[in-house]
């Protein structure tokens, strides 16, 4: 049996260069830190990070050879959210603690039925759509922002 490449190193957006193979997941996918995970190309490959990390769009884990893959943000179910008092609507969704993409005139939730009526019974437009999912990370950088492990404070300097 010949043992898969391994990523682990992860080079985040911005901070890595060259060609790369590319892998797409969702937004579930990309909190991990152990996991056999299959390129766009069909090639296996194993993460193997030092702890649970939450990957993003455009970073990059090295395999053992130097290659690199990049992650792209899958395409999954979403709720689209409007409505004219948006910055409501958005505080209503982090209060309970949903991820979320936030555009000028609209938000992004996973479709979820229950914070969906919530939202219409607020006056909300809910639309379902299939898109990739990028929502905000923690006010401490990367991450989840139900983590409660934070590599930076406020107080930092």
């Amino acid at each position: 049996m010949t043992a898969l490449p391994t990523a682990h190193t992860l080079h985040r957006k911005g901070h890595w260069a060259g060609p790369a193979m590319t892998c797409e997941l969702d937004y579930t996918e990309r909190f991990l830190r152990r996991k056999r995970l299959i390129t766009s190309t069909g090639e296996a490959f194993v993460v193997d990070l030092a702890q649970t990390t939450s990957l993003d769009e455009g970073d990059a884990l090295e395999l053992d050879s130097g290659a690199l893959v990049q992650i792209k943000a899958g395409r999954e179910a979403l709720y689209k959210v409007s409505g004219p008092d948006l910055v409501r609507l958005a505080w209503h969704v982090g209060n309970r603690h949903t991820p979320c993409q936030i555009a000028p005139d609209h938000l992004l939730i996973q479709a979820d039925p229950v914070i969906g009526h919530m939202l219409q019974h607020l006056g909300a437009t809910v639309a379902p759509l299939t898109a990739p999912f990028t929502p905000e990370g923690g006010a401490y950088g990367h991450g989840r922002t139900h983590a409660h492990a934070h590599v930076a404070t406020a107080h930092d300097h």
